[in-house]
């Protein structure tokens, strides 16, 4: 029989949110599997009933899947729409950390992500932005002190304190950063950490200092040392982020201190893959079943007590259907009881409840810049330049010959060492100028304002009037992303704090594909060209990035100058 047909035939009964399902039930909690059904009542699991014989080709019913670290914005969508997207993909709830917007506008930007998140029937839980800005040595559009963050920690909605970017903060003890993780312990709350490239001794006291994950590991040697000093790891798969390749062996061995998360991914990857196409991997990797839906799941919703259902009686009804355990193909996704996608009609069922009603937010103050703004003087004939890498927010620090004409270094397009621009949205200072190796653009010039962590302006372009140009047409958007050939330009507007549009997945996802061929018909060699030049400037990730003050060591932890 077609799985699509005895799905849905499988639900008996829905009338005013009470129900029955059959199939093969997953208990995760005590790793068994029940042939049964299931007795859904008032958005709960009223009843398990075992089924004696049942056709082995039903389908399989399991906990919904948890996001355990993710940036909304990143996305491009607001929570609403992400809503709409993840249940599609068995995603019954995520951990949001709202820290784009914060940096951009505040507790404002935060209570506007939790509202408008009410608006789907979608389990959100946020954090409490712990590092805004994320250092002092570039400009946000908003600072959330200790006093700040404590107010966010007593809402309801906020279920931890969010990655604590600032790790030489937590190492030396800043009595700033560590009052923020006791408030968090005093509303008996986690930290969540970021800590790349750590040795042994300070990973031991950022975790004694109180914190309790870590989605930073890009090595299976790193991420064991963390667990092993009590800091669960997220494995991260992202749009710039790939982790999952070095880490999936972690599950089995580790099996309570994993957990999936894609921190940072774009609408068009967010069509194509999340957080049930991980386990779907894990799963032809010959993980342990059980292991990879604690991951999923279990792991999640225990750390951050998140109020979501683990198949269990007296539970809210959260779960997922599926084909079979191999494919893993999504046929139906249930949230409290309510049937928030189903395959087999291709639809939302609860359309009603992921609408969307936006008002529109933004801290946007920057006027239009000249070629004369980003003409750097050449000082010596060699220049450091951050040699970026595809799929990986690391850089390195290398020393190439500069091109100059007419005594100003310019990009070198035959080297591929670019002009990297970083200028400030907030208001008219003069733009930070370096270079970088690894885009390849051979012809143009893109920008956006997605820059993490404080969301300025980053243009990267093979010429100065193709940079002025880009940078520009954002200037006019008061937020966005932009590329350009000089011959034609196209654009995707993110009037939403310069970071979402209100649109849905399909118009962005669209717009933001057409893009990315864009860059790449320019000569880009970046899996995802946006997603990687907004990390450049996010200076906590080593070695070296560029702020809107400046290029910065982040291995020294100062600002260093462009000329080597």
């Amino acid at each position: 029989m077609d799985t699509d047909k005895l799905i849905s035939i499988t639900i008996l009964i829905m009338l005013n949110n009470n129900f029955v399902v059959k199939g093969h039930i997953l208990s995760v909690a005590d790793k068994t599997v029940i042939d049964g059904e299931l007795h859904v009542k008032n958005g709960k699991i009223e009843d398990i009933i075992p089924i004696p014989d049942l056709d082995n080709n039903a389908p399989y019913i399991l906990p919904g899947l948890i996001d355990a670290h993710v940036h909304i914005e990143s996305s491009m969508l607001l929570p609403s729409q992400y809503a709409k997207e993840a249940v599609r993909h068995g995603v019954v709830g995520a951990v949001c950390d709202p820290h784009e917007i914060a940096n951009v506008c505040g507790k404002q930007g935060v209570n506007f992500m939790i509202e408008n998140s009410k608006q789907s029937c979608f389990h959100f839980a946020f954090t409490a932005p712990s590092c805004v800005p994320a250092t002092s040595f570039e400009t946000s559009g908003y600072t959330l002190n200790s006093q700040d963050v404590k107010q966010l920690l007593e809402k309801k909605e906020i279920y931890s304190l969010a990655e604590m970017m600032n790790f030489p903060g937590v190492l030396n003890k800043n009595e700033e950063v560590l009052r923020k993780i006791d408030y968090a312990k005093q509303v008996g709350k986690p930290t969540d950490g970021h800590a790349p490239m750590l040795d042994d001794k300070d990973i031991l006291a950022y975790s004694l200092a109180g914190i309790s994950t870590d989605h930073e590991s890009s090595s299976y040697d790193e991420a064991e040392t963390k667990i092993k000093y009590g800091i669960k790891c997220l494995i991260r798969e992202g749009s710039a982020a790939k982790n999952f390749d070095n880490l999936w062996q972690l599950i089995d061995k580790y099996p309570t201190m994993t957990m999936f998360c894609s921190d940072d991914i774009h609408p068009n990857e967010l069509q194509n893959s999340y957080i049930d196409t991980l386990v779907k991997r894990s799963i032809g990797k010959g993980v342990s079943l059980f292991n990879i839906l604690q991951t999923s799941s279990l792991n999640p919703i225990s750390h951050y007590n998140l109020p979501i259902g683990m198949l269990r009686k007296g539970d809210y009804a959260d779960f997922i259907i599926v084909n079979n355990l191999k494919d893993f193909e999504i046929q139906s996704t249930f949230i409290s009881g309510e049937q928030v996608f189903d395959k087999a009609n291709n639809n939302l069922v609860c359309n009603d409840l992921l609408s969307d009603n936006t008002n529109i937010i933004n801290n946007f103050n920057r006027s239009e810049i000249t070629e004369k703004d980003i003409k750097l003087i050449a000082q010596t004939s060699a220049i450091k330049v951050i040699k970026a890498k595809d799929k990986e927010l690391y850089t390195k620090a290398i020393v190439c010959n500069a091109k100059i004409q007419d005594n100003f270094v310019v990009s070198d397009t035959e080297n591929d060492v670019l002009k990297l621009v970083v200028c400030n949205r907030y208001n008219n200072t003069k733009p930070a100028i370096a270079f970088i190796n690894g885009f390849g653009l051979k012809n143009g010039a893109m920008a956006s304002t997605i820059a993490h962590d404080s969301h300025n302006i980053i243009a990267v372009g093979t010429c100065d009037e193709l940079i002025v140009k880009v940078i520009n047409q954002l200037v006019a958007n008061k937020g966005g992303i932009c590329i350009t050939n000089g011959e034609k330009t196209e654009s995707l507007p993110l009037p939403i704090a310069g970071l979402m549009s209100g649109e849905t997945i399909d118009v962005v996802s669209s717009k933001y594909e057409s893009l990315n061929n864009f860059a790449k018909s320019l000569g880009c060699k970046m899996n995802a060209p946006f997603m990687t030049m907004a990390f450049m400037a996010l200076l906590v990730i080593p070695e070296i990035k560029l702020s809107d003050k400046g290029l910065f060591d982040a291995k020294s932890f100062e600002f260093t100058s462009v000329f080597a």
